[in-house]
């Protein structure tokens, strides 16, 4: 049995190790540069960029200004490989703040240069190079760097949580708790109770998640830190369909770092869920201004679409195949998010299809079953798609989401009693769990019960 629990200083009281895993198997927006990941949460679409290790800021000012100061020192000391980790690292950061993947070719090769000097126990540069694949969605990748890094380190909590990150990912979800436990224990701090409460939560364990991002709120060493973990109560409270609490939350956040955006992205999918579409739209125009992510980019015109603004809309769908481009120009794997966004959308759905089976050959995570399930249903493939659709809720997540997608296969095999229990399961856990889909998921459970 693997579990996941706080070290014995967690702040306010013990917390009970998480629920058991599921049989044999047992959490980011995507991280806010993900293409069109659509998921639990943003959060728990990915560990692998808003759940990384602290930031590498070097000193005070604004990450740019850390950045010229490590390129300053480079160009006098161009041998310092722990500064070329550090610059490696700060790269990393800034495609995940700016949604802007052309930072990660930059970062590629500030590690290689790191290793190129160093090239015996450089953690630093390892742990980088790990942190990089996984924000490429290269998870096998992630998890060899990661390896080496705990092989060098063994006592070195980042390495642990870049193993931890690729393991999920992978769905090697033991191995990944056991990683993420073995990070917590050797250091408690904001990165490390931030994955446990992912691991809570995968499993169903919200109480437990909430008392871990409690926890992480508490040893935030500064205001952005604490805005991230307020940010991640608030998707927490949102994907449990608690709309006050999780306002409250991305109200927090967004009062303590102005800078962040993902909790006015947040707001803004709140007030459509509360009926403001127009303040809705409004706010994410205003949102795609500062950071045009991809998840927004969709988010904003599955608005557009709703609401008859087609050529809006249309505009959106452009941005995404532009943004689509330059992820994978710059390395990024976004099969993933591909094949969702096109079943969501019914678009290439040959394409879609092939895309979701690449990405389920080479990691079997609840997330990919998902997408893989909702892939094969749309096209017409529901005796296929129903096992898939079980295996994403093999570990008890309490998503939403997923019960949705298992309840249209359910009623397109004629099971009309499982597609009204996994209906009424996805609205109670969250009625507003899409913007797309949450009205779809009404309509249909009224017409089974009517009929």
């Amino acid at each position: 049995m693997t579990t996941v629990a706080a070290p014995s200083p967690l702040p306010a009281r013990r917390v009970p190790r998480v629920l058991a895993i599921a049989g044999a198997l047992l959490i980011v927006v995507a991280l806010v540069g993900t293409f069109a990941r659509r998921s639990t949460s943003s959060r728990s679409a990915s560990t692998a960029g808003l759940l990384a290790p602290p930031r590498a800021d070097a000193g005070a000012g604004t990450r740019a200004d850390a950045i010229a100061r490590l390129q300053a020192r480079l160009r006098v000391a161009p041998r310092d490989a722990r500064s070329w980790a550090g610059l490696g690292s700060l790269y990393v950061e800034q495609a995940r703040v700016t949604a802007d993947p052309t930072w990660y070719p930059k970062a590629d090769g500030a590690f290689a240069r790191s290793l190129a000097i160093q090239p015996a126990s450089n953690v630093d540069a390892l742990i980088g190079r790990g942190m990089l694949a996984n924000a490429r969605h290269a998870f096998a990748a992630g998890l060899r760097w990661g390896e080496q890094a705990r092989a060098a380190n063994p006592t070195g909590a980042a390495a642990y949580g870049v193993v931890g990150d690729a393991l999920v990912e992978l769905g090697r979800y033991p191995e990944a708790f056991a990683a993420i436990q073995h990070m917590v224990d050797l250091r408690p701090n904001l990165a490390s109770y931030a994955r446990v409460a992912y691991a809570r939560e995968l499993q169903g364990d919200v109480a437990g998640a909430a008392v871990a991002l409690d926890a992480a709120g508490r040893v935030a060493g500064n205001a952005s830190d604490a805005a991230f973990a307020a940010f991640q109560l608030g998707e927490l409270r949102w994907n449990a369909g608690d709309l006050a609490g999780a306002s409250d939350a991305y109200t927090r956040a967004a009062r303590l770092d102005p800078t962040f955006v993902p909790p006015a992205a947040a707001l803004a999918r709140l007030h459509a869920a509360q009926g403001d579409t127009a303040g809705a739209i409004g706010e994410y125009e205003a949102v795609i201004r500062r950071l045009p992510a991809p998840q927004y980019v969709t988010e904003l015109g599955d608005l557009y679409q709703l609401t008859g603004h087609r050529d809006l809309a249309v505009q959106e769908a452009a941005l995404l195949d532009a943004e689509e481009r330059l992820f994978r120009a710059n390395g990024v794997n976004i099969d993933l998010e591909i094949s969702l966004y096109s079943a969501d959308h019914r678009v290439h759905l040959g394409a879609g299809l092939r895309a979701a089976r690449a990405e389920y050959a080479r990691r079997q995570s609840v997330f990919v079953a998902d997408a893989l399930a909702w892939q094969l249903h749309v096209n017409g493939r529901d005796a296929e798609a129903i096992g898939h659709a079980d295996e994403a809720l093999r570990l008890g997540t309490r998503s939403a989401l997923f019960h949705f997608h298992r309840a249209m296969i359910e009623r397109s095999l004629g099971r009309a009693d499982a597609a009204r229990t996994d209906l009424d399961q996805a609205l109670a856990i969250n009625p507003h769990f899409s913007i797309l889909h949450a009205p779809e998921a009404a309509g249909a459970l009224a017409a089974l019960r009517a009929g």
